[in-house]
């Protein structure tokens, strides 16, 4: 059976095939810099990493660039907020987002480019644009012309004529529903020299730039939060087809983790932050909870839920630790996951129906444990760890238990840095008396 995912574009699933054998490609959307990562942020770098890994098990080259959008209206906000340069800000939040991948286990990513470091190639796209009748400069900014392309909207599948288009103070649109490319510089405001004046890139600009550059004209998979796909995707399209890329094959997207039925955000003041959260459970137990449910099913948060992850986490941990003390050795991973569970991988990556076939094997060898069958024992605990390696989960990975170059003695630098982080924000938000 061939890997088959949910295609947002084509609004069903469909089968795998990658534009070049045997390799994969996917650009996934990632941090916008402004704040420290809550638990929100991060289900998006889990629920890809289990994608990245599964394309691995199945024997393809995966390459996968997950960018840092470390320039955009709500940095320079913050910035002038707290006195603090906009770079200071992004860099900080950078790395922290960075030490919260890591102490859930997401595997690096192959390439993770800033958008500051690719103005020159913006330049050259929006320049193609121009030339292409796809794009305006117009008082020191840069716009594309959504009627230049037909297909606009076709992802989110809205009307033109009923879209409202956030102007954010923009002049000299032809039409408001013209997204920005480009902004002309305002006084204080961070800015680079292009042809049409200085300015700062728009949102959108940074991605096609930045996936053209390091996977080329076309791609397999693009991935995000459904929260992305108006207006960033919708204008990431437009602006990559209209340069002449073929840009992404398949669109993935995963959905929200919610609190009270609203989304987490900074902006509603609903959101936890994984730093807080790795002081009061462990990393893996975390992982876990975010990474089990399905990618495109909504997570509403809550204590009990975590509570039930942490306790059905420990029934798997339980039975690998007794097994290990029953054989007297540590059980190597089976060289295969077993088929049930590569078929619900296979299927949308279905890792509840996966994860379900982790939980039935760990019955089976507890059940050979009882009996005092330690050589079905140690086949069921070979199996679960070839499966829970695929989910990042096996609790005798060097980057859960320590090892080579000792892992765990890092794991608890990473949780150091994430709670330093939150108390020195605290600290500055006590010092601007903003006590909310």
């Amino acid at each position: 059976m061939s890997i088959r995912l949910y295609d947002t574009s084509a609004r069903q699933i469909r089968d795998f095939i990658p534009l070049s054998p045997g390799c994969v490609s996917i650009y996934l959307c990632g941090a916008t810099v402004q704040a420290a990562p809550h638990i929100g942020h991060i289900r998006s770098g889990l629920n890809f990493d289990i994608m990245r890994r599964w394309f691995t098990y199945r024997g393809y080259d995966v390459t996968f660039v997950r960018n840092v959008t470390d320039i955009d209206d709500k940095i320079i906000k913050k910035a002038a907020e707290q006195g603090e340069p906009w770079w200071a800000i992004g860099y900080r939040n950078e790395c922290a987002f960075n030490t919260a991948y890591d102490a859930l286990g997401c595997l690096r990513p192959t390439y993770e480019p800033r958008a500051t470091g690719h103005v020159p190639e913006m330049i050259e796209m929006m320049r193609g644009l121009i030339e292409r009748g796809h794009a305006y400069a117009a008082d020191g900014n840069v716009y594309f012309d959504v009627r230049s392309y037909p297909d606009y909207l076709a992802l989110s599948n809205q009307d033109l004529e009923d879209l409202l288009q956030p102007s954010e103070g923009e002049t000299g649109k032809r039409d408001p529903r013209d997204f920005a490319m480009w902004k002309a510089a305002k006084p204080g405001e961070p800015s680079w020299e292009t042809p049409w004046g200085r300015g700062r890139p728009g949102w959108h600009l940074e991605c096609s730039a930045m996936a053209h550059k390091y996977l080329g004209e076309a791609f397999d998979i693009h991935g995000g939060g459904i929260d992305l796909i108006f207006p960033h995707h919708e204008n990431e399209i437009a602006q990559a087809k209209g340069y002449g890329d073929d840009f992404a094959s398949y669109w993935c997207h995963n959905a929200w983790v919610t609190m009270s039925g609203e989304k987490m955000s900074k902006s509603l003041d609903n959101s936890v932050l994984v730093a807080d959260m790795v002081q009061r459970w462990r990393p893996i137990v975390l992982r876990y909870y975010l990474g089990t449910p399905h990618y495109r099913s909504t997570i509403e948060y809550s204590e009990e839920a975590l509570r039930e992850a942490e306790s059905a986490f420990a029934r798997i941990e339980g039975f690998v630790q007794r097994v290990c003390e029953k054989a007297g050795k540590t059980v190597e991973p089976a060289d295969e996951v077993p088929l049930a569970f590569a078929e619900a991988m296979d299927d949308d990556l279905g890792v509840p129906q996966a994860l379900a076939i982790v939980h039935t094997t760990v019955r089976q060898g507890n059940s050979a444990l009882t009996a005092d069958d330690k050589e079905t024992a140690v086949a069921r605990l070979a199996e679960v760890r070839a499966m829970l390696r695929v989910l990042g989960l096996d609790p005798l990975d060097e980057h859960w238990s320590g090892g080579p170059g000792d892992r765990g003695d890092d794991l608890h630098g990473v949780v150091d840095s994430l709670v330093r982080l939150v108390l020195e924000q605290r600290q500055a938000a006590r010092a601007r008396k903003d006590y909310g």
